[in-house]
């Protein structure tokens, strides 16, 4: 007898399926309770089997929740200090409520409530919008997380990349793709052939691994940076090795673990609490984070969007790219100033 298929549930959905788990307990819940119960684990959990590979995937999921920054806590059940097994997860309402000094009219609340249904309609299951709607009944009325919050967090989840797609048809073709891509640090797309070895997350970024022939070399290429289409050719002919999404995220972890950047933050500005939550960040001293880091240029145009709110300390590679990074912004928004002065003199 043919063995049962387990439903693919898609990564966004399960990591949104966590986060209304999460925000909908105040005694958190323990990993046993998230695998058994949660949408995307609970398909996939293994009574009484090995479900090892699946507790890697909630390891990995922590760290893109936390990544998005969101307040994900650990909490130790009392007279088991140290059994990762009787830990608790949850992200408090409080933390992750909208500013005191934020208020929507009610139309603004009835647009945004609408924006949010129309992203969760097009990307999400039926098992999903139910979870929300079982997450919201059980909160009061007065509950600003359940009325805003809920919504006001389902477009931070974005669908995956257009690109994921085409290239998850390559890889069950074991066929070759061809896209224009732009290199961190670049503006100009360049075109790439490549042979896709798996489709990975990690670091809340969706990631191809594939071969390139003319370097003869593995690279891996962020979607958000692939532009137009993809397409594909010698279908049969490129079949990806067993194990390459492991392989893949597995030297993704050991450069994050390698590479750190000091940096010196503006004292409860937005950077001091988005960077500070940032996975494996740690605090040297009052306004000063150590970051991990995968690559320099994508930690750079990170670091750089915070503007006067981040000085990078070291390395010096890194705090050259922000400067540059910063250099041009500051040179691109001088052009459109020269060019609107000129058109009004005109």
């Amino acid at each position: 007898m043919p063995a049962t298929r387990v439903p693919r549930v898609p990564a966004e959905e399960r990591l949104f399926s966590l986060v209304l788990a999460l925000l909908s307990t105040e005694s958190g819940l323990t990993k046993s309770e998230i695998l058994t119960n949660v949408q995307g684990y609970r398909q996939r959990f293994a009574a009484g089997g090995d479900n090892a590979s699946l507790e890697r995937q909630f390891e990995r999921d922590k760290d893109d929740v936390r990544e998005l920054g969101i307040p994900l806590e650990t909490i130790e059940t009392p007279g088991s200090s140290g059994n990762n097994q009787t830990l608790r997860y949850r992200i408090p309402k409080g933390e992750y409520d909208l500013p005191l000094d934020v208020r929507f009219t009610p139309d603004e609340s009835a647009l945004l409530s609408l924006a949010a249904m129309a992203w969760r309609e097009g990307a999400l299951s039926s098992d999903s919008r139910r979870a929300l709607l079982k997450v919201r009944s059980a909160g009061d009325d007065d509950s600003r997380a359940g009325a805003i919050g809920m919504d006001a967090y389902a477009p931070r989840l974005r669908a995956r990349d257009a690109a994921f797609e085409p290239l998850r048809a390559a890889l069950d073709r074991a066929a070759a793709v061809r896209f224009d891509y732009i290199t961190p640090g670049e503006h100009e797309a360049r075109r790439r052939d490549v042979a896709p070895l798996a489709l990975v997350q990690h670091g809340g970024r969706w990631m191809l691994a594939a071969h390139e022939p003319s370097t003869d070399s593995d690279k891996n290429y962020l979607l958000s940076r692939i532009v137009g289409p993809v397409t594909t050719y010698e279908p049969g002919r490129h079949p990806a090795p067993a194990g390459a999404g492991e392989r893949t995220l597995a030297e993704l972890d050991r450069l994050w673990s390698e590479r750190t950047a000091t940096i010196a933050v503006v004292p409860g500005s937005d950077a001091e609490r988005r960077l500070g939550r940032r996975r494996d960040t740690t605090a040297q001293g009052d306004g000063v984070l150590v970051l991990h880091y995968v690559d320099p240029q994508i930690l750079a145009e990170e670091l750089a969007a915070f503007g006067p709110e981040v000085q990078v300390l070291e390395p010096a590679d890194v705090r050259d790219r922000v400067l540059d990074r910063l250099r041009g912004l500051v040179a691109d928004h001088g052009e459109v100033a020269d060019h609107s002065e000129g058109v009004l003199r005109g």
